[in-house]
């Protein structure tokens, strides 16, 4: 060895040591972090619900009255589903359905629930159905249910027995917009204890600061909210302030949803902030829909025919986005039916858990299909079952068969060729509507009798008396 190395090699021993050990700090280091950096990737994950807004009550979907920006921005940022259905026309079966991931009519919740009086535990979704809620919290979600609930009006029903950490909101299926409490069907409650009339406004924008409240409390862990606005369902009530931003509107009746409307996306714009100033924006996921087709006063459902309570287009088919930065590439359209069902399913996996094992559900995971992983469709069948079969839907790649009871008869369409629903071809295609019916009775094999009734039968039978009566009055006149 020469002299210079001999001198030399006592500091490059020092220095391979040295850096030896460094690296084994440094990778030790790293396995003491990699729990805290796998927790942070599980993505928040919050699920909007509006109440009885129609198709076109939004930007992206087409409404040029409507002020909804910050929806707009978002569902931009994301997909947005131009098939996207719910499993009921109406309120709290569709709300059912959406929790569980599953067809409400496996377990009876075919109908809202009587309005007379709070109902006993046997009303409502059962606790023995596993919900979104639960199931991410086995992933170690913290869980919150803001706003309308309508799935069990019994406290042993209420959103604390589900699966969520916090709730804020009224049990039942309408209240005034003031927070004015009316039964306790219509009363505010956090955690079970009514909340002071002192720290209420405009329910819209309590849901909306109650939202917010929670992810800064839980910035800093995985969460889930499910935000269930009362708006625009009536009654027909705004502020000033957003009054103000649909002036333009002249009819009064849809100036007034509008702003309700507003009130919505401005709240989804403060929320979506809150995401930002807390930097955790690009890695949550945020779903938005309608529970069902829009009211058939002020809502705007066009071009579907055909309103709430209807199995029209225009009673099941709503606006529907899902917005992931981290997760999904942006300004997508995506065409093919999907399901509100298919929420529970995407979100757990999307949390890291196995969707697979929840043998229960019905949906599926959007997300292979929205990455472009999968080329199918997400679903080849559908179906709509309202109290028992009185009325019900299937729809089988692009037909769709109808039992219509407010037309009193069996109508077929083809979707492909007429989405808008104006040609019934049930007359010339008989075998299409057998097997439409066939796939219908197997299906519906494997769901239980409604466990309580509603007046939707009732209602449709006066609304179509009306349409017709209004319909014959044009041609009294007539010589």
């Amino acid at each position: 060895m020469s002299s210079l190395l001999k001198k030399l090699f006592p500091l490059l021993v020092f220095t391979l040591i040295f850096n030896c050990n460094n690296t084994n700090k440094e990778e030790q280091k790293q396995d003491v972090e990699k729990p805290e950096l796998t927790s942070k990737k599980k993505p928040n994950i919050i699920i909007v619900l509006t109440d009885d807004q129609g198709w076109a009550d939004v930007g992206f979907n087409g409404a040029t009255d409507i002020p909804t920006d910050n929806l707009d921005r978002i569902a931009e940022e994301g997909v947005i589903f131009s098939n996207g259905y719910v499993s009921h026309p109406y309120c709290s079966p569709s709300r059912a359905g959406l929790l569980t991931g599953r067809y409400q009519a496996r377990f009876g919740h075919d109908c809202n629930m009587p309005y007379h009086g709070e109902n006993d535990n046997s009303v409502g979704t059962p606790l023995s159905e596993k919900m979104i809620s639960e199931a991410l919290k086995e992933q170690g979600y913290k869980t919150a249910a803001i706003g309308k609930w309508h799935v069990g009006d019994h406290p042993d029903l209420h959103p604390n027995a589900q699966g969520f950490d916090h709730w804020f909101g009224f049990p039942g299926g309408g209240m005034n917009f003031w927070g004015t409490p009316n039964g306790p069907l219509r009363t505010i409650i956090r955690n079970g204890q009514e909340v002071s009339q002192d720290e209420l406004s405009y329910l819209t924008d309590d849901f909306t600061e109650e939202a917010i409240d929670f992810i800064n409390q839980e910035k800093d862990n995985p969460f889930f909210i499910y935000l269930a606005y009362n708006a625009p369902h009536a009654p027909d009530h705004a502020t000033e302030k957003y009054l103000e931003r649909t002036k333009h509107i002249e009819y009064g009746g849809r100036s007034v949803f509008a702003a309700m409307v507003n009130a919505v996306d401005d709240g989804i714009g403060r929320i979506d902030s809150t995401l930002v100033a807390n930097g955790i924006k690009d890695n949550t996921i945020i779903a938005f829909l309608s529970d069902n087709g829009g009211r058939a006063e002020h809502a705007d459902n066009r071009p579907n025919r055909g309103h709430k309570g209807m199995l029209f287009e225009g009673g099941i088919k709503v606006p529907f986005f899902i917005s992931w930065p981290d997760g999904l590439k942006g300004g997508q359209v995506y065409n093919e039916p999907v399901i509100s069902l298919d929420l529970f399913p995407t979100a757990l996996e999307a949390a890291g858990g196995d969707s697979s094992k929840e043998t229960q559900l019905d949906g599926v995971n959007l997300l292979p299909f929205v990455k472009g992983g999968k080329t199918t469709k997400p679903h080849e069948k559908l179906f709509w079952r309202s109290v028992g079969g009185f009325e019900y839907a299937a729809r089988i790649g692009n037909y769709k068969l109808y039992k219509s009871a407010y037309k009193e008869k069996t109508l077929l369409f083809d979707l492909k060729n007429d989405p808008l629903e104006r040609n019934d071809i049930a007359a010339n295609h008989q075998d299409i509507v057998a097997e439409l019916e066939n796939a219908y009775t197997e299906w519906d094999s494997k769901n239980v009798e409604p466990g309580w009734v509603d007046p939707h039968p009732e209602n449709v039978i006066k609304e179509e008396k009306r349409f017709k009566a209004t319909r014959n009055k044009s041609l009294k006149n007539k010589k």
